[in-house]
């Protein structure tokens, strides 16, 4: 290996979830924050969770209602 070009690796990173969840893993950064870990994941915890505070999917249903009825309309 060249001299004076690798990263410096951090033996002992500090991995921090937004859960609060804190990890030690090796790295070439010191502290790294991460939006989601093992700890909160719904595929590792078997746990769905639906986050609709926009209303975002009840919109998506009046959307396809009023399509359906529009296409109704139309026959």
């Amino acid at each position: 290996m060249k001299t004076e070009i690798h990263p410096k690796y951090f033996t002992n990173a500090k991995i921090t979830c937004a859960c609060g969840a804190v990890f030690a893993i090796p790295g070439t950064k010191e502290d790294v924050q991460v939006e989601i870990c093992s700890q909160c994941h719904p595929f590792y915890t078997g746990n769905e969770k639906v986050l609709d505070t926009a209303g975002r999917v009840d919109k998506f249903k009046k959307r396809t209602a009023l399509s359906k009825e529009k296409a109704k309309a139309k026959k």
